[in-house]
């Protein structure tokens, strides 16, 4: 059986390389990526607490960090897609102008 704390550490690696690409990287996709990322290390600590505590509590907000997560996807992809289709380039630093 692997320790809780193997779980915790891995979580928090993938936590910081979530925060790390957040912070760094100007790209939007990526951006995206990075939060979906911080969401799942946020699961992974949910799932490997509720298994050590043998109470389903952290995987009922798995459920619920999964439902926002997909919505995520689904407007922020739309978000992604129709910035790019009226600037042409997904950098940040480009688009955070509001006008055209």
């Amino acid at each position: 059986m692997v320790p809780l704390s193997y779980y915790l550490v891995l979580s928090a690696i993938l936590f910081s390389l979530g925060v790390a690409g957040f912070i760094f990287k100007r790209n939007l996709v990526t951006l995206f990526m990075s939060v979906e990322l911080m969401l799942n290390a946020v699961n992974l600590s949910f799932v490997a607490l509720s298994y050590y505590f043998r109470q389903l509590d952290g995987q009922i907000f798995v459920f619920f960090v999964m439902v926002v997560a997909a919505a995520e996807a689904a407007v922020g992809l739309a978000i992604i897609i129709s910035v790019f289709r009226n600037r042409q380039t997904l950098n940040v630093d480009e688009i955070s102008l509001l006008k055209l």
